[in-house]
This record gives structure tokens, sequence and C-alpha cells, in this order.
């Protein structure tokens, strides 16, 4: 299993939308390397959920429903969407803040990458980043 984390402004699509839509098409993805990450996403695969712009902490745990497909939102084959669903919410977010000052999790892409809305996580920086919020798998 892969371990994934996709970005989200609240205002756009929260996670308190997708836990109350139940499940939700990850699509408009408009960069290569986010698009190659999704077509990459198995059905069963991790997802930290993160609020980017405002507040900016990963605050929950979703699961890939559907494997990559065209994404609905353009008739130009190039991009991909998939489908995910909401785990759980993490007992305590975890800050963008928390994520730089820690040393476990100083290569994140998050912090490398800042700008890639789909971004690759290491069982690692997972499982780290579950005890930064003190929440159990």
């Amino acid at each position: 299993m892969n371990h994934w984390l996709v970005k989200s402004e609240p205002s756009t699509y929260s996670w308190e939308k997708l836990v109350k839509d139940k499940k939700a098409t990850w699509d408009g993805v408009r960069n290569y390397a986010a698009r190659n990450n999704l077509r990459t996403m198995k059905k069963g695969d991790l997802c930290f959920f993160y609020h980017s712009n405002d507040g900016l902490a990963i605050v929950g745990i979703a699961k890939v429903v559907r494997e990559a497909f065209q994404d609905p939102t353009t008739t130009d084959i190039a991009w991909s969407a998939v489908e995910i669903a909401p785990v759980k919410a993490l007992k305590n977010p975890v800050t963008l803040s928390s994520i730089k000052s820690d040393k476990q999790l100083s290569a994140m892409q998050i912090i490398r990458l800042s700008r890639l809305s789909v971004s690759a996580v290491t069982p690692e920086e997972f499982d780290r980043v579950l005890d930064l919020s003190a929440t159990k798998m």
C-alpha cells in the first residue's frame, strides 16, 4: 500500500465536506507530477487530507476508492482523477509548522515541493504524522 497527501483549500473543498459527501472525485489537477501521482494511486491506498491556505494542517485520512480515470472536468485526455472516501479525522490536526520543525518529516514532499497538490508520503512519514496527531489506525 502506498500513502499520499492531497491538498485542498477548505473554502473550495473541506474535510468536513468530504465526510458529508462520503466520497469525492479528486479532479481539476493540472500539474504533471501531481497527475502522475494520481495515476499511481491504487484502490485502498491511504491519503492524508491537508487544508491548504486556510488552516495549513493535515486534518484527516481518506482512502482511494476508485483508481485513475479521465478527469471529468476536461476533455483533454492528459488529465486524470481518482475517487477518495473519508476514513477518519485526525485526533489532533498536524500543522505545516509542526511538519517543518520535525526532523523525521524534514524530507516530506509537502515541504520540498510545496506547490504539488498530490504528493507521495513514505510509510515512515505516515506513521510519524499519526504519532504527532495522537491518531490510531
